[in-house]
């Protein structure tokens, strides 16, 4: 069962989540911030796998703590709570270390969703951790992360970026850059389909997951682009992982120009990842 913190000024919201993760069978709480703002050392003493924090603080907002806890090797799940629409806002906070959002006011469906993908990836990562081990063998200190997973951890950085962690079919991608990389392919040299039969029993439902989390991924970039076309997470991936043309059509959709907005390319996506891993 996961640990989860939960830091949060308002007592009445500490308590909703509690209730519902523990009438849900969400996780074990191992702790909160109900008696005051704590430091980080005090969160990371409790020895949280997840943890659901406040955007707006009193003392401090949610990018600085997870920013911190992050410098400090905090590798766990971080739920960001908030009423926040600015996209620029939200995209900091992916940049930061966020992995999910839950929108304020609260809801158990929203929470009992979120917190249960939030489990299953805790789960799956162990299992990962564990198979790993095996092969491994005993060490005095431990193997220094391979070279494909720091550049796969540099995919999951660029996906966070767009907004894109809390999206299912991100770990799709991920595979799917993975499983490219480990046989020195090139996107070209193969088709997302067959990718896809190469990866999973079910490779349409691999391969819509993908496109969706890419369609997200491209929302995200268009609206960082209306507010500031100078961001420079709009500038660095707006050509590099979409055609521009279709990031300038969901711009122009967004903005009412256009009835729909624009197309999605896998593809392109996965070649511009995959350019990334090689940087």
């Amino acid at each position: 069962m996961v640990r989860i913190y939960i830091m949060e000024d308002d007592p009445s919201i500490i308590h909703n989540l509690s209730r519902i993760i523990i009438s849900e069978k969400l996780g074990q709480i191992c702790g909160d911030s109900a008696d005051g703002m704590p430091t980080t050392g005090e969160i990371l003493g409790t020895r949280p796998d997840v943890i659901l924090m406040d955007f707006f603080m009193p003392q401090r907002d949610g990018i600085e703590v997870i920013t911190d806890l992050r410098a400090q090797g905090f590798t766990g799940k971080c739920v960001m709570l908030s009423q926040v629409s600015d996209k620029t806002l939200i995209g900091k906070a992916y940049s930061a270390g966020i992995n999910f959002f839950i929108s304020k006011p609260i809801n158990l469906l929203e929470v009992r969703g979120v917190l249960q993908n939030v489990t299953q990836q805790v789960a799956n990562e162990r299992t990962l951790a564990s198979i790993r081990s095996m092969f491994s063998g005993p060490a005095d200190t431990p193997a220094p992360p391979s070279d494909e997973a720091q550049r796969l951890r540099r995919v999951q950085n660029v996906l966070g970026s767009l907004g894109m962690s809390g999206e299912k079919g991100s770990a799709d991608i991920l595979k799917m850059c993975g499983y490219l990389y480990e046989n020195h392919l090139t996107v070209a040299q193969t088709s997302v389909g067959q990718l896809c039969e190469a990866l999973c029993p079910t490779p349409k439902n691999m391969e819509q997951r993908a496109r969706r989390a890419v369609a997200a991924g491209m929302v995200n970039l268009a609206h960082m682009g209306c507010e500031d076309y100078t961001n420079e997470t709009f500038a660095r991936y707006s050509g590099s992982l979409f055609p521009f043309e279709e990031i300038r059509a969901e711009m122009d959709h967004i903005r009412g120009r256009r009835p729909t907005g624009g197309k999605v390319s896998l593809k392109k996506f996965l070649d511009g990842l995959m350019i990334i891993m090689e940087e």
